[in-house]
C-alpha cells in the first residue's frame, strides 16, 4: 500500500490522478482539499496529522464523508520525502493484519500490535476495513 506524501499546496497540482491514499504534511484549507479531490478522483483516504485534523471544518469533513473518502489521523514516522515521495506499508504487514482479523483478534488488539510498526490506529482500521 503506497501513501503519497504531499508537503505543500503547490504539490497538489503534480499529483497523479490514480493516487488512492494521500498524506498531507501541511495544514490544508477547504480549497486545498477540494482541489485534491478534483485532481485525484479515485482517492480513497486522506491521512493527516492530528493537529491538522482538528482544524478542518465540519463542512469539509462532511464533504469527504459524502465522497466516501476516509479521513485518517496520523503521521508517517521516519519517512524522508527527499528519498521517496511515497510511504509504503509493506504487503507483509497488510497480510499480517488481515491474518489476525481472520483469526478473530479484536480491532483493539490488532491496533496495539501494529502501532509498534509506527502505523496510526486510523490507518490500521482502514486496512482492516478495506
Amino acid at each position: 500500500m503506497k501513501i503519497k506524501i504531499v508537503s505543500s499546496k503547490e504539490e497538489i497540482e503534480t499529483l497523479e490522478t490514480g493516487d488512492k491514499i494521500i498524506h498531507l504534511a501541511f495544514r490544508p484549507s477547504n480549497t486545498d482539499v477540494m482541489t485534491l479531490v478534483t485532481r485525484c478522483p479515485s482517492i480513497k483516504a486522506l491521512h493527516i496529522p492530528n493537529s491538522y485534523k482538528r482544524t478542518l471544518s465540519e463542512s469539509i469533513e462532511m464533504f469527504l464523508t459524502m465522497q466516501n473518502i476516509a479521513l485518517l489521523e496520523g503521521d508517517v514516522w521516519g519517512h524522508r520525502k527527499d528519498i521517496n515521495e511515497y510511504f509504503e506499508v509493506p504487503e507483509t504487514t497488510i497480510d499480517a493484519i488481515n491474518e489476525l482479523k481472520k483469526q478473530r483478534h479484536s480491532e483493539k488488539e490488532i491496533i496495539s500490535r501494529f502501532q509498534e510498526a509506527k502505523l496510526s490506529p486510523d490507518l490500521i482500521r482502514f486496512i482492516l476495513n478495506s
